[in-house]
C-alpha cells in the first residue's frame, strides 16, 4: 500500500529526512526540493508508510504519462533505506507504470539488484547507465558537510577563464534551441526527447554562449530533478573553456535561487571530469544511475 505525500508539510518532513541521507538520496531530494518550490513537471511523492518510510518514489501524475512511449516524461526517482526488501513497493502498479517505456533514476547502484528482478518479472529490457555523480563545493558545504574531503579539491578558486566577450556572448538557451541541445545530448536524438527538452528550457533556469552566428555555442540546463544536465559544444568551438563558463554560469544562477547543485559525467568523459575538477565539483562515494525500461 502505497502513502501519498500531499501538502507542503509532508514534503517539507520528506526533504528534512533525506537530506540525512546525503549524497546517497540526491536524485530525490533533488527533485522533492523542486516539487516544494512550485513543482512545475507536476510530480508525486510516494512512500511505503509514513512517517517512517523506508522507500519514496517520485513520479509524473498519471495524465502526464498519456504517451505511452515517452521515456523521458515517466521518469521515476527513488531512494529507499532498504534497497534488498523494496521490491514489492516498486511492482506496485499504482508506484510505477510497468505498462509503459519508462526510466528509472537513483544515486544508489545496490538498487540495480532489485529493479533487474522487477524487470523479468514485468518482461522487461533494461539499459543500465552508471555514471560519476558530482556535486559542487557549495552545495555539500551547506547540506552535507560532514562528506567534505579536502584532498579531492582543486588547489584553484573554483572559477573559469573569462571568455572572449568580442566573439562569444552569455545568454540562456530559447525553445527554437531544443533541436540543437538534443541533437548532442547522449540519451536523445528523437522527437519524444526534443519535446522534453523544450519542456525544460521553458521551465527551467538554462545557460548558453552565443557564437559569431548569433546560435549558441556551448550550453547547459537543469532538470526537473534540479540537477545540471545536457551540457554540450559544437565541435569547432570545442578546447576554448566555454562549457566550463557556462557550467559556472547556470551554477551561480541557481545558488542563487537555493538549489541544490549537481551534475553527472561519464567515467570516459575525461573532459568533463577535468572541468568538474576545476570548478570545485567533487565526486561522489556513490554513483548517478539510470534504468532505461522497455517492455518486450
Amino acid at each position: 500500500m502505497a502513502v501519498l505525500l500531499q501538502g507542503a508539510q509532508m514534503l517539507q518532513t520528506l526533504e528534512k529526512s533525506l537530506r540525512k541521507c546525503l549524497p546517497e538520496s540526491l536524485k530525490v531530494y533533488g527533485t522533492v526540493y523542486h516539487m516544494i518550490h512550485g513543482n512545475p513537471f507536476n510530480l508525486k511523492a510516494l512512500v511505503d508508510k509514513w512517517p517512517d518510510f523506508n522507500t519514496v518514489v517520485i513520479r509524473p501524475q498519471e495524465q502526464e504519462m498519456a504517451d505511452e512511449l515517452d521515456c523521458y516524461t515517466s521518469s521515476y526517482q527513488i531512494y529507499s533505506k532498504d534497497p534488498e526488501n523494496c521490491q514489492e513497493f516498486l511492482d506496485s502498479s499504482e508506484v510505477i507504470n510497468w505498462k509503459q517505456h519508462l526510466q528509472i533514476q537513483s544515486s544508489q547502484s545496490h538498487l540495480n539488484k532489485t529493479i533487474q528482478n522487477l524487470a523479468s518479472i514485468q518482461s522487461f529490457q533494461i539499459k543500465h547507465s552508471e555514471n560519476i555523480l558530482y556535486v559542487t563545493l557549495e552545495t555539500i558545504k551547506k547540506l552535507f558537510p560532514s562528506a567534505l574531503d579536502t584532498k579531492n579539491l582543486s588547489p584553484g578558486i573554483g572559477k573559469p577563464k573569462a571568455i572572449n566577450q568580442d566573439i562569444f556572448k552569455l545568454s540562456s538557451l530559447d525553445v527554437a534551441h531544443a533541436a540543437l541541445v538534443d541533437k548532442f545530448w547522449f540519451f536523445g536524438g528523437n522527437e519524444r526527447s526534443q519535446r522534453y527538452i523544450e519542456r525544460l528550457i521553458k521551465t527551467f533556469p538554462s545557460s548558453c554562449v552565443l557564437g559569431p552566428e548569433g546560435t549558441p555555442a556551448s550550453w547547459t540546463l537543469m532538470d526537473q530533478t534540479g540537477e545540471i544536465r545536457m551540457g554540450g559544444t559544437l565541435p569547432e568551438y570545442r578546447n576554448q573553456g566555454l562549457v566550463s563558463f557556462v557550467v559556472y554560469s547556470q551554477e551561480q544562477a541557481m545558488k542563487k535561487r537555493g538549489f541544490p547543485v549537481y551534475s553527472h559525467t561519464t567515467q570516459s568523459n575525461t573532459a568533463m571530469q577535468k572541468m568538474s575538477y576545476s570548478l570545485q565539483h567533487l565526486p561522489m562515494p556513490c554513483a548517478w544511475n539510470q534504468w532505461r525500461c522497455m517492455p518486450m
